[in-house]
This record gives structure tokens, C-alpha cells and sequence, in this order.
């Protein structure tokens, strides 16, 4: 694979970080304006300069790859680390999302975030969000990625905390950080044992080159140690994408300002375990137990969070259950070796769910606040651009045939059946419909039928300007073109975006799959479609046609009903099992082993020797003539000791 060196990929870093310097000076003396150009302008021109990179990239070889060496930042024997940028067909994707979608969310933030307070703040903390993701995605090193990986997770927990006064925004925050440590442990002990394994063959590295290049050797000789490397980055992985069993800081992650969700559920973070697994696809191909586990976790936990999605009424939370769900279908592409297909439906969930967080943020903006669907109602009559770019965001997350999803999530289904995985293809499929189901929902619920609305908030209701509407229509337009770049083999140009990645991942053995006719796949296609299609119409029938048939049937169904809306008690689940024994274990600590046994330990020791101080100074009498007495006693004592001799 070609490598050509370049000083340009650094600038895609330095244009955010510029921006948050400047928007740290605009909060420090009060220049606003400052804050509400610098920080969407730097990230323009850190998409502009995305663009010349990719440009660049285009005109090598296929294969090839961009480097820029811009310093050595580790070197202790046997371990160097270069801070070096690469940009190859994976990463040449994530910089065009993360700075483009990324760009759409801070000008929509203008509009959002206009008259906060804390605007400067705000943009300051947005663009080091970007900058980190960015690090993340251009690294060519573990532990370089490791510092995105962490800067993404410190931004989220400024972001959701933003309004940091109210005490449920705070728990909020803090609950990311803690669910995000605990990911992170994991996947420093699986960098780990990946460098002493690679020690241990003499190449001690930790360069992606060198570690997929080494795949086949450390797999060799010790495939125990590479299992347990891949499971222990996926737990990270797991922290990051809020997958099962951490992705309960995510829904709590709605506390945030609108256009952050957009950017923590579309742009960043939350993608930030499937591409790490896509860029050590070459390792994990070599561990399929890993591999299975990875596809399990991923087909469980789309279908696990559609299903609380089913009965949601905050209309931020029906979508965070259903980012849950949608980063699902991607771990489970990236398990079942659809490396290229996850990345895929990567791109594409970042145009429609983009676009269905700032299409919340308009409808909240309208409505002073407002997120319960059930007070809403008629909203199309009102917000004339948010209410059809919801539909197609809607209908494009459905996998309603022509529009983003359709191709992207079909592609990671007929991967898994073509590939044996018949359990995990058949839970994608019933979490595809329940998705459309619950969208619609929404949308039904929201912007058709009676209005809801209270009185005074109606008076005022009106449709966002136009710094919030415009990127609604681009992201909309994205949205049903978008999944046209990556069509079927023998459609068009045919899977032109699965060929551009392919020099840059994995790919399984042949062997793993099974040889299915094409009247089969176009069958899969249409038994996906619809189901799809099956959602909407159900939608429909509950909320519009026949809308008191969901009260009667949740009546019937009241312990289903109750267990869904109440998450399965997870939250509670690790209340009991984690927080309280670990809030008593503290207090014990705290109370018993630190207060009483080393605290009164330290104690008794000062006294004892406050105690024999005490005794010793009454020695010191300060009396001359006592002090001459003893010093005569001495010299008696010395001569009758030593006289004799």
C-alpha cells in the first residue's frame, strides 16, 4: 500500500483548535459574535481542507494512503509513537462526515443557542468535540486514537452538563463519564496486551500498519491473547457506542443542548467504537469468538433498544433508544465481517439522524421547550420545513425503499444471512420494523391530526429561522440521496463505496459465506422492505386511523407496556447490583478503614509521642543549678563506670 507523506492533514486539526481559542477568548470578554463565527467557520474550513485531502487521496493508486509525520511523541525503549495523521479510504469517510455533518450542527447551533449566556462556551466546547473526534479518526496509532477517544468522552460530559445548574443535567454528565471510564479501562488493557504480544514477536508497536500487518503472526501464536485483546477493545467500544451492557449513559444524554445529541448520536461518538473495530478489522478477523460476540451484543441491543423506543413520548428519548438501535445494526455489520457495510450505514445514519435531532430542536424551539409528543399534535400546519424533513429523515431510517437506510441497513441483514448468522438477521429484521413503527409514531403523534398544543404556547408558535432551517433541507436532501453511493452489485455503478473502502479493511474467508441465488437476495430485499413498510401502516392504523386501539391493547398488555416504559428496570438493575454496594462499600472505607483504623492509627502515634514528649519535657526544668546537679551526677556516674580501668 503506497504512503505518501503530506504536511496538509494537520491543518484539519489546527483549523478546530484555533476556533476553540478563539471562542475561549470571545467568553472571556464577553465578544459573542466572535464565538458564533469562529466556531462554525473553523470547522467549515476544517471540511474544506478534508475535501483537498480526499481530493489528493483520489489521485493515487487505489490503496494508497496520506501520512503526515508531525513529530515523535513517545519514545521510550521499546516503545516509539509519532503524532502522525492518516488518511486513507476509511478515515477519507470519517473526516468528510465529522466536518461536514459536524459544520450543518454548528450552524444550526447559531440559530439554537442564540441569547444563552454561555453561547462562547458553548462553541468552545463543540469545536474541541470535533477536534477530538478528529484526532480519533486520523490517528495512526492506538495510542494517538486513545487521546481522541478520550477527548470525545470529556466533551460529552461538558456538552450533556452544559446547563450545569440543574442538578438532573449534571447527573446526567457525570453518568457519560463514569459509563465511559469503565469502557475505557477495558480497552487500555487490551492495547496492552496487544503491545506485549507484538513485543514479544520482536516488532514492539502500536502503528495500525504494524498491528494489522502483525494480525497473522500474533494470531498464530497466541490466539487466546488476540481474542481476549478484541473482546476487551470492544467492551471500550461498548462505553462509546452505547452498546449493552453500557449504553444507559446515552438516553440520559438528552439533558444536553439539541444540536449536541446531533452531534454525540450522528457525527461522533457514538460511532467511534464501530470504526475502531473497522480499522483493526484485520485483527478481528482473526478472533471469531470475538467476532461472534461482537455480532450477538450488536443484534440484541438494536432490538432490545427498539423495543423501549415502541412506548417513548419524549420525542429526544424516542430518538436516543433508536441511535441505541441504529449503532446496533452497526456493530452487528462489523461482527458478521461487514466491515464495509457498517461504515456504510455509518454515513448514513449520520444524515437522517442528524436531521431528526435538529428537526426536535426546531419543533422544541417552536414550542418553548416542549419534547412530550402527546402536547404537540398538527405540527405540519405550523413548521412548514421541519415537519416534511422529519418525514424524509423518517422514512430514510425506516429503510423505506430509495432512501438512506434502505440500502445501507439491507446490506449489513444480507451480510449476516449470507454469512450463517440466521438468529442475528432475524432480530435485525424484527428491530427494522419496530423502527419504523416508532418514528412514525412520532411523527404521527407530532405533526398530524388536532393540535395539542397549550394556548399560549400555539399563540407563539412559529417555524425556526432560516440559519436553523437550511441545514434541515440539506441534511433532508442527504438523507434520500445519500444511500444511492452505495448500490447492489449490478445496480447502477454498482457498490462503488464497498470497492473504495475495500483496500482499507478486512475481509472474511469465503468460506464463511453462503452462495445465495438473486431471486433470494431481492427476496431478502423485499421481505426487509416490508417489514418496513409493515411498521409505517401499523403506525398508521394505532395513531391515525383507530388512535384509542394502542390504550386499549397497552391496558391488555399492562405488564409489557409498564416493563418497556420503565427501560426493563436496567437502570434499577444496577442501582442495586453496583451503585448501593459500592456507595456502602465506600462509606466503610471512608468511615471504618480511613477514619478509624488509619486515621486512629496516625492518631495514636501522635499521641504516644505527644505522651513521651510530654514526659521529657518536665526534664527541662529551666533551673540552672538542677541542669548542674545532674551534668555533676554524670561525671560521678562516668568516673565510678570507667575509674577502675
Amino acid at each position: 500500500m503506497p504512503v505518501i507523506d503530506t504536511s496538509l492533514l494537520r491543518w484539519i486539526l489546527i483549523l478546530p483548535l484555533g476556533g476553540v481559542l478563539a471562542c475561549l477568548v470571545a467568553a472571556v470578554t464577553g465578544r459573542v459574535r466572535l464565538a458564533r463565527v469562529a466556531g462554525p467557520l473553523s470547522v467549515l474550513g476544517a471540511f474544506g481542507v478534508s475535501v483537498a485531502a480526499v481530493a489528493q487521496l483520489w489521485a493515487q493508486p487505489a490503496g494508497a494512503a496520506l501520512l503526515d509525520r508531525v513529530y515523535v511523541w513517545l519514545h521510550s525503549s521499546p516503545l516509539t509513537v509519532e503524532m502522525a495523521f492518516r488518511v486513507d479510504a476509511l478515515s477519507s469517510v470519517m473526516i468528510l462526515i465529522v466536518t461536514g455533518v459536524g459544520f450543518l450542527i454548528h450552524l444550526y447551533s447559531v440559530g439554537y443557542m442564540h441569547g444563552d449566556p454561555d453561547e462562547a462556551r458553548y462553541f468552545a466546547y463543540l469545536n474541541l468535540f470535533t477536534a477530538s473526534m478528529l484526532v480519533l479518526v486520523l490517528a495512526d496509532s492506538l495510542p494517538l486514537l486513545f487521546v481522541g477517544w478520550e477527548g470525545v468522552g470529556l466533551c460529552s460530559y461538558l456538552l450533556i452538563g452544559f446547563w450545569y445548574t440543574d442538578m438532573a443535567n449534571a447527573d446526567a454528565g457525570r453518568k457519560a463519564f463514569v459509563a465511559n471510564r469503565i469502557g475505557d479501562a477495558a480497552f487500555l488493557i487490551g492495547m496492552f496486551l496487544i503491545f506485549w504480544q507484538l513485543d514479544a514477536l520482536g516488532t514492539p508497536s502500536l502503528g495500525f500498519a504494524e498491528v494489522n500487518g502483525s494480525a497473522g503472526k500474533m494470531a498464530a501464536a497466541a490466539p487466546a491473547v488476540v481474542t481476549a485483546a478484541c473482546l476487551l477493545l470492544f467492551v471500550g467500544a461498548t462505553g462509546k457506542s452505547a452498546q449493552i451492557p453500557l449504553y444507559v449513559w446515552l438516553p440520559d444524554a438528552m439533558a444536553g443542548p439539541t444540536p449536541v445529541s446531533a452531534l454525540i448520536h450522528a457525527a461522533t461518538m457514538v460511532t467511534a467504537g464501530v470504526y475502531m473495530i473497522a480499522r483493526l478489522s484485520p485483527l478481528y478477523v482473526l478472533a471469531p469468538l470475538a467476532m461472534d460476540v461482537v455480532a450477538t451484543v450488536g443484534a440484541l441491543t438494536a432490538f432490545f433498544a427498539a423495543t423501549i423506543g415502541l412506548v417513548q413520548n419524549d420525542l429526544k428519548k424516542i430518538l436516543a433508544y433508536s441511535t441505541v438501535s441504529q449503532i446496533g445494526y452497526m456493530i452487528l455489520g462489523v461482527g458478521v465481517g461487514a466491515f464495509g457495510a457498517a461504515i456504510f450505514h455509518l454515513m448514513t445514519h449520520a444524515f437522517f439522524k442528524a436531521l431528526l435531532f435538529l428537526c426536535a430542536g426546531s419543533v422544541m424551539h417552536a414550542l418553548h421547550g416542549e419534547l412530550d409528543i402527546w402536547k404537540m399534535g398538527g405540527l405540519r400546519r405550523t413548521l412548514r420545513i421541519t415537519a416534511p424533513t422529519f418525514l424524509i429523515a423518517a422514512m430514510a431510517i425506516s429503510g423505506v425503499p430509495g432512501f438512506a437506510a434502505f440500502f445501507s441497513k439491507d446490506l449489513i441483514l444480507e451480510h449476516a444471512f449470507t454469512g450463517g448468522h440466521f438468529v442475528t438477521w432475524s432480530i435485525g429484521v424484527i428491530a427494522a420494523g419496530c423502527t419504523a413503527f416508532y418514528v412514525f409514531r412520532a411523527y404521527f403523534v407530532a405533526f398530524t391530526g388536532e393540535s395539542r398544543v397549550e394556548p399560549e404556547k400555539a399563540k407563539h408558535m412559529h417555524e425556526s429561522p432560516a440559519v436553523m432551517t437550511v441545514p434541515l433541507v440539506i441534511l433532508a436532501v442527504l438523507s434520500a440521496v445519500g444511500g444511492w453511493i452505495g448500490l447492489p452489485h449490478g445496480w447502477l455503478w454498482g457498490d462503488w463505496l464497498g470497492e473504495y473502502l475495500a483496500p482499507s479493511l478486512a475481509h472474511l474467508p469465503e468460506a464463511e459465506h453462503h452462495a445465495v441465488s438473486s431471486a433470494t437476495m431481492y427476496g431478502l430485499m423485499g421481505g426487509t422492505s416490508a417489514v418496513a413498510l409493515g411498521g409505517i401502516a401499523l403506525a398508521y392504523v394505532f395513531y391515525v386511523r383507530s388512535p384509542g386501539l394502542p390504550m386499549i391493547l397497552a391496558w391488555k398488555a399492562q405488564g409489557l407496556y409498564t416493563l418497556l416504559w420503565e427501560k426493563y428496570r436496567v437502570d434499577e438493575l444496577y442501582d442495586a447490583v453496583f451503585i448501593r454496594p459500592y456507595v456502602k462499600l465506600s462509606d466503610f472505607f471512608w468511615k471504618v478503614v480511613d477514619a478509624e483504623i488509619i486515621d486512629g492509627a496516625v492518631n495514636e502515634v501522635g499521641e504516644a509521642i505527644a505522651s513521651m514528649g510530654g514526659g521529657l519535657r518536665r526534664l527541662q526544668s529551666g533551673n540552672v543549678q538542677a541542669y548542674a546537679l545532674v551534668m555533676l551526677l554524670g561525671a560521678v556516674g562516668l568516673l565510678l563506670m570507667f575509674g577502675g580501668e
